[in-house]
C-alpha cells in the first residue's frame, strides 16, 4: 500500500507543480528548455508506475469495505463513456461535440467521472485509496483551474466532426473493455 500512495502522492504534486509551483516550474523551464517538460513527464510516468505496482502488489487481499451490487458495472459502464466522451471533447474544435462543447477542463471532468465511476464498482480499500485519492487531486486542479481562469484552447483540436469524435470514444471505450478483460476484470459482468 506504501507504493501506491508514494506512487499517487508523486502524480499530484507533479500536477499541482504548474498551479501552485510555478516559479518552480519557470526556472525549470528557463534551465531546461522543452526538457522540462520531459522531466515532469518522466516523475508522472513514475508515479503512475508506483500507483500500478503498488495496487498489484496489495491484491485480492485488500480489505473490503463495502460489497458494490451486480448491477453497478452497468452505471460503471454508462459512466465510463460519458467520461470518455467529456474528456475527449478536448481534441474537438469548438462547437463540433453533441454535447459539453462549451465545458470548462473537460479533461479533468472526464477524469472525475472515471474516478467515481470506479469507486462505485471497487469497494476495497486500495482501490478507494487510489481512485478516491485521484479523486480529490482532480477536484483540487479543477479548483485551480478555475482560479487561474484557465480555458482549453480547442481552436487547434485536430477533430471538426461530431461522428469523429463519437466513433473515437466508441473505439477508445472498447479499447479500454479489452485491456480490462485481459487484466482479468470483467467491465460487462
Amino acid at each position: 500500500m506504501l507504493l501506491l500512495i508514494v506512487g499517487l502522492l508523486i502524480w499530484i504534486a507533479a500536477h499541482l507543480l504548474r498551479s501552485c509551483a510555478k516559479d518552480l516550474r519557470a526556472a525549470m523551464q528557463q534551465k531546461l528548455g522543452l526538457g522540462s517538460k520531459i522531466v515532469i513527464a518522466l516523475i508522472i510516468s513514475a508515479g503512475l508506475a508506483l500507483m500500478i505496482i503498488g495496487y498489484k502488489s496489495v491484491g485480492a487481499g485488500s480489505t473490503l469495505l463495502w460489497m458494490p451490487p451486480a448491477w453497478m458495472t452497468y452505471i460503471n459502464n454508462v459512466l465510463m463513456f460519458g467520461a470518455l466522451y467529456i474528456y475527449f471533447t478536448t481534441a474537438t474544435k469548438p462547437g463540433t461535440a453533441f454535447v459539453f462543447g462549451a465545458v470548462k477542463n473537460p479533461q479533468l471532468i472526464g477524469f472525475k467521472i472515471w474516478a467515481v465511476a470506479h469507486l462505485l464498482v471497487n469497494g476495497d480499500l486500495r482501490s478507494v485509496v487510489l481512485f478516491g485519492g485521484l479523486l480529490v487531486w482532480a477536484v483540487l486542479q479543477v479548483i485551480l483551474a478555475n482560479k487561474n481562469e484557465s480555458l482549453v484552447n480547442r481552436s487547434l483540436a485536430p477533430i471538426s466532426s461530431p461522428i469523429v469524435h463519437l466513433v473515437l470514444v466508441v473505439v477508445i471505450f472498447l479499447l479500454i473493455m479489452l485491456v480490462h478483460n485481459w487484466l482479468g476484470v470483467r467491465p460487462v459482468a
